[in-house]
């Protein structure tokens, strides 16, 4: 799995398990909708790791609870 693939599922597993919209994260998060929509698409082939620190910050965790998932598991995880 790549990791652009890796980092919108979880975003969106979060989403779900926290129970907030997208635009609730957005404002959250501080980040513009269209950033987030373009993440979750995968639209986005770089993901600024303080762009990722913001949405993680969105769902009160930290950037290693984010990162914290079998979803980034190195075995797994193709890193173009």
């Amino acid at each position: 799995m790549k990791l652009q693939r890796a980092v919108a599922l979880r975003i969106s597993d979060l989403l779900v398990l926290n129970n907030l919209s997208r635009y609730a994260l957005c404002k959250k998060a501080a980040l513009p909708e269209q950033t987030l929509k373009n993440i979750i698409d995968e639209r986005n082939q770089d993901i600024k790791l303080s762009t990722i620190a913001k949405i993680a910050e969105g769902f009160d965790m930290s950037i290693i609870e984010f990162f914290d998932d079998p979803l980034f598991d190195k075995v797994k995880l193709e890193i173009d």
